[in-house]
């Protein structure tokens, strides 16, 4: 058994001895989104410094814990809070708890993020369904040896997000007035906001919006035969003619103030199951 399988069988046997989870649905929480874990009747709880093996997550906006619970009558299993590259992470780590969460048994993973946008019509507060994405300025988690007991060596792409998934979030925002924008995300480092040049170059490769998490994540769980949906939040303007000053304040603000829209979103889509 290589080092990698053990550490994950020894992370996953811990969660089980604190969690008694037959869930199937996994829920990654980004930037100032990890309120919805209120709305979760929740379980059980670890701080991620205790969970062997596990990262800690050091950014502000970012609770850092593991939730079980139920959401929209279903069992839940939550990250409030992630981990990102440009903390010092390898993109293996910032990947690991996605392997956990699937020898955990989850099988459908929803993930929300902050992002900025970069087509000339989104607004702060509007919430992109991501229908793809370009991970090319991030390290790929599944370099090195692949862990044939995870996935093939060669996953397939070419649809990283759910379809069935995204007709489901958008019968649901039809239902309750919610207006969707639909785009894909580009995956960046951080921890610098972008350069005006490179929201253009961004714009210019077929961007919608663009973040510093999520594209790590969404290729481990395509990796292990998981089901995708994520939803960005739009929480800041890349492209404008005004003074272009970002703070992560800012991102964390307009985060909070979506968060109602999102939650109803996830919510209802996991009651639909």
């Amino acid at each position: 058994m290589s080092q990698l399988m053990q550490q994950l069988q020894e992370t996953a046997s811990f969660i089980r001895s604190r969690f008694d989870s037959s869930a199937k649905i996994g829920i990654i929480l980004g930037s100032g989104l990890s309120n919805l874990s209120e709305k979760i009747e929740v379980a059980a709880s670890i701080p991620y410094a205790e969970i062997p093996h596990f990262p800690v997550s050091t950014v502000e906006g970012h609770s850092g814990k593991l939730i079980l619970g139920k959401l929209g009558g279903k069992d839940v299993l939550v990250m409030a809070g992630r981990f990102h590259f440009y903390e010092g992470y390898t993109a293996q780590q910032v990947a690991y708890p996605v392997r956990v969460m699937r020898m955990l048994g989850i099988e459908t993973l929803l993930l929300s993020n902050a992002a900025g946008g970069v087509n000339p019509v989104f607004n702060v507060g509007d919430l992109m369904v991501i229908n793809d994405h370009i991970s090319f300025f991030t390290p790929n988690p599944l370099l090195g040896k692949n862990e044939e007991e995870l996935g093939v060596r060669f996953p397939d792409m070419s649809e990283p997000y759910s379809k069935e998934l995204i007709q489901q979030l958008t019968a649901i925002a039809d239902a309750n007035n919610i207006s969707l924008h639909y785009g894909v995300y580009t995956g960046v480092t951080g921890p610098t906001f972008e350069t005006r040049a490179e929201y253009k170059l961004i714009k210019a490769v077929g961007g919608d919006a663009v973040g510093m998490s999520t594209v790590q994540e969404v290729i481990t769980a395509v990796h292990c035969g998981m089901r995708i949906a994520a939803v960005s939040v739009i929480t800041d303007l890349g492209i404008r003619e005004e003074e272009n000053v970002i703070t992560h304040e800012e991102v964390l603000e307009a985060a909070r103030n979506a968060e109602p829209k999102l939650t109803l979103l996830f919510t209802e889509l996991i009651r639909t199951l």
